[in-house]
């Protein structure tokens, strides 16, 4: 099965189809006046779809288990043809396609079944996905192209080359991922004025956004943001709000996290934990969403730091 526990829950939906195609304008009929041997079709194929949806990762082996939020089964007949549409949802981290689908292939199987005594010619002409929404591919700005940003590395081990860094790795392979372009890579103590200076420099020219990885723990130098907050012309608490969300659901030590985020003049500020972990976890909820943001200041002039 695909990992998807770095994923984050949406909503998700799709509609499936399947047609049945029937012989006879008797079969048709039967199914309507509900004098078919086998008893009311269409009802007992909607109960069979229900199950069918429900129970679609016991029948196929990669997909998840997942909580179906809702299902609803329509009909419409068309001369000859019954034609099924399957519709489901989820707020889950993957999507519920093969859930519409096999729900479909379910409820036409079962009409296929309880009307073969009486038409011999019946068939399954198809089973198609008519739909999907949810995900990361419904984000049409999932693409950071054209955004310039900076990765500030906060630490006081690192600077002095007594460790590696992973976690501004980490940061930089997902940004680029992205299409975004990283115009400037540092690695700096932990030190308020240090931190301050960084950003004012980096600001003198025009940048989408600056996230710094380290210092928002609660050591005694863990002073980001408090480097960090009065520098801020906007303060976006939710930001901060949703790593935590999802950093908690996968290490309860999230929730001791300070990371923060907002804006100077229109320039993204992101204060990520130091942990390689904790800033990829980090990175993994906030994009690409975040880059809608962009979208929304694109129209506006960049007035870098003020």
């Amino acid at each position: 099965m695909i990992n998807i526990v770095p994923k984050v829950s949406t909503h998700r939906s799709a509609i499936a189809e399947a047609i049945v195609r029937v012989s006879s304008a008797n079969t048709i009929q039967a199914i309507n006046d509900k004098t078919v041997p086998k008893g009311d079709v269409l009802e007992s194929a909607r109960v069979a779809g229900l199950f069918a949806v429900k129970r679609t990762s016991d029948m196929i082996p990669d997909c998840h288990p997942l909580p179906i939020e809702y299902t609803n089964i329509r009909y419409k007949i068309s001369g000859l043809e019954i034609l099924i549409e399957v519709e489901v949802h989820t707020i889950y981290k993957t999507g519920v396609e093969v859930e519409a689908m096999h729900g479909a292939s379910v409820v036409a199987l079962t009409i296929y079944d309880m009307l073969k005594p009486i038409d011999k010619g019946i068939e399954i002409a198809q089973i198609r996905l008519q739909s999907k929404k949810g995900g990361k591919s419904q984000f049409a700005d999932k693409s950071g192209a054209g955004l310039h940003a900076a990765v500030v590395v906060c630490s006081d081990s690192i600077s002095a080359g007594k460790k590696q860094d992973f976690a501004g790795k980490a940061i930089t392979e997902r940004l680029e991922k992205m299409q975004v372009s990283i115009s400037d890579y540092a690695v700096i103590p932990d030190e308020i004025d240090a931190i301050q200076n960084k950003i004012k420099s980096l600001l003198v020219s025009p940048l989408s956004m600056i996230i710094i990885t380290g210092g928002t723990g609660l050591s005694a130098r863990d002073v980001t943001p408090e480097a960090v907050r009065p520098l801020l012309d906007r303060e976006i608490p939710g930001i901060a709000e949703a790593a935590r969300v999802y950093g908690q659901l996968r290490m309860p030590y999230a929730m001791l996290s300070r990371s923060l985020a907002g804006l100077i003049g229109k320039t993204l500020i992101l204060a990520l934990p130091g942990s390689t972990r904790g800033a990829g976890e980090s990175m993994d909820a906030l994009f690409p969403y975040l880059l809608h943001l962009f979208k929304v200041m694109e129209h506006e002039p960049h007035d870098g730091y003020k």
